[in-house]
C-alpha cells in the first residue's frame, strides 16, 4: 500500500507539473500569434503605396536652357489614392524658375504642389517639373517630397542637384538606368546636328520631337536601340530657336535649345 500511494502521490505531482508547463507553453503561443498578427499589421500598414521612376539624381545644362525633370508615379497599392507631388526650390537664383508641367500644359511657378488621384496599378506619366536655368553658371538643388493623402509618414524625398555650366561640350545631360544622352552638337547649327545616346535596354522606347517656340512639331526622329546616334536635319528649317524634346516611353524626360543659323 505504501509503494501504491507514493507511485500514485508522484504521477499526480507530474501531471500538474506539466500542467503548469503547458499552460505556460499556451501563454508564450497565444503571445507570439499576437505579437505575429501586429507585425503583419505593421508591415501592411507601413508598406510604401506607390513607386517613383525616371527621375535622376543629377542633371547638368547649359545657361538659358529648360529641363524637363521626369515625375512618373504608379499607385502599387490595391486601393484608390490621392498623392501629393511637393518641390521644394529655395536654393535657385534669381534668373532660374521652375514648374510643374502636365503634358504640354504648365501651371505657373508659384505652384509648389500636385496632387492627383490614382487607381490602383494606374500610373502618372505625363507630370514633369520644367527647370529653366537661368543667365548663369551655378549649382542649384530641388527637393521632391510624394506622399499619399493623410499620411505623412509614407513620404518618400529624393533630392535633385541641377548643375549650370556655360560650357557643359559634349557631356551628358541626362542619365538613367534606361538611357542616356549627350548634348546636341554642333549647337547653332548649319544644316545637320547629331546627337549622341544609348539606350540600355531593348525594350526602352524613345524618340525626339523637334518643334518651334509656337509648340508646332517640326521634326519626329526615333531611337533605335540598336543605334547610337541621332542625326537632326536643318536644311528645311528657317533660322530661329527650335526646341527638341526626348520622350522615354511616351514621357517627355527633357527639352532643351537648338538654335538654327544659315
Amino acid at each position: 500500500m505504501c509503494r501504491i500511494s507514493v507511485f500514485f502521490d508522484t504521477f499526480q505531482l507530474k501531471s500538474v507539473f506539466n500542467q503548469k508547463i503547458w499552460k505556460h507553453v499556451e501563454t508564450q503561443m497565444k503571445r507570439l500569434t499576437f505579437f505575429g498578427f501586429f507585425l503583419v499589421w505593421g508591415c501592411q500598414a507601413f508598406s510604401q503605396s506607390f513607386e517613383l521612376s525616371e527621375t535622376a539624381e543629377h542633371y547638368q545644362i547649359s545657361p538659358n536652357q529648360i529641363l524637363r525633370i521626369p515625375l512618373r508615379l504608379k499607385n502599387t497599392s490595391d486601393k484608390a489614392q490621392i498623392y501629393t507631388v511637393r518641390v521644394t526650390k529655395n536654393d535657385l537664383g534669381d534668373t532660374q524658375k521652375g514648374y510643374f508641367c502636365f503634358g504640354n500644359n504648365c501651371l505657373d511657378a508659384t505652384v509648389e504642389e500636385f496632387s492627383r488621384r490614382l487607381e490602383p496599378s494606374e500610373t502618372l506619366a505625363d507630370l514633369s517639373y520644367s527647370f529653366e536655368s537661368g543667365m548663369q553658371a551655378m549649382q542649384s538643388a530641388i527637393k521632391i517630397e510624394v506622399f499619399p493623402k493623410g499620411s505623412h509618414t509614407e513620404v518618400v524625398e529624393r533630392p535633385v542637384s541641377l548643375v549650370v555650366e556655360e560650357k557643359p561640350g559634349r557631356s551628358f545631360i541626362f542619365q538613367s538606368k534606361e538611357i542616356t544622352i549627350q548634348d546636341v552638337y554642333p549647337n547653332p547649327v548649319q544644316d545637320q546636328a547629331i546627337i549622341e545616346y544609348k539606350l540600355h535596354h531593348e525594350t526602352s522606347k524613345a524618340k525626339i520631337v523637334l518643334h518651334n517656340v509656337l509648340g508646332k512639331p517640326m521634326g519626329d526622329y526615333e531611337l533605335p536601340s540598336t543605334e547610337t546616334r541621332v542625326k537632326i536635319s536643318a536644311d528645311e528649317l528657317v533660322p530661329g530657336i527650335y526646341f527638341y524634346t526626348v520622350y522615354l516611353n511616351n514621357s517627355g524626360i527633357l527639352t532643351r535649345k537648338l538654335v538654327v543659323r544659315k
